[in-house]
């Protein structure tokens, strides 16, 4: 199985030119992760009584401001950790498209999981976390591979697909304390990024005026 995903990596690799902007993109994931463990630190020497007020409260004005700021922050170091490895190589992933594309799959699933859990979370609950983000990057990678059809899009959902597929049960509300709803919407907005990638893309170079 190793030598088979080693292959397919290296024939996507093969098949990809590393894009204007790959370095600066792997420092911007560098800093978004140091972020991450630098408000984990601080959480956990405040004893965890002031950045959990910022996650996500379902269908409360409280838990508007966590749709921007809950993907930063964790309930603990595991968490933190689970999501860590993830976040940096489907990033990576996608950033071989280019940094505007890994910016667009960014933004857009961490706002569209953001407002989904507000929306249809269930109430009293509280949602914090990068997994929407994290979900959002496995599901654009894996639907691209099915609507672009390019060998190295295939073989990048092919690879992905094997390594982290069964984080799909995530999407299920199998396992308690863990937030089905975010996954789901991360999950369906890297969906939508990877059918209306072209559409995305123009709006966003038409209105940022690059």
């Amino acid at each position: 199985m190793s030598l088979f995903l080693g292959g397919l990596a290296l024939f996507a690799f093969d098949q990809i030119t590393l894009p204007q902007g790959f370095q600066e993109g792997i420092v911007l994931l560098a800093y978004l992760l140091a972020l991450m463990w630098a408000l984990a630190v601080v959480d956990f020497v405040t004893g965890r009584r002031v950045l959990n007020q910022l996650s996500i409260e379902p269908r409360s004005l409280e838990g508007l401001p966590g749709i921007a700021v809950a993907p930063l922050l964790h309930g603990g170091f595991g968490h933190l950790a689970a999501n860590s490895g993830p976040l940096v190589i489907l990033g990576t992933v996608i950033l071989l498209q280019g940094l505007e594309v890994l910016g667009l799959v960014t933004v857009f699933c961490w706002l569209f999981s953001g407002v989904g859990i507000w929306l249809l979370g269930r109430p009293g609950t509280r949602h914090l976390g990068a997994s929407g983000v994290v979900f959002g990057y496995l599901g654009y990678i894996l639907l691209h591979g099915y609507f672009e059809r390019s060998p190295a899009a295939i073989a990048a959902a092919v690879v992905v697909g094997l390594l982290y597929g069964s984080a799909l049960w995530g999407l299920l509300p199998l396992q308690r304390g863990k937030s089905w709803v975010g996954h789901g919407m991360g999950f369906l907005g890297g969906a939508i990024v990877a059918r209306k990638l072209d559409i995305m893309l123009e709006w966003v170079r038409y209105n940022s005026g690059f």
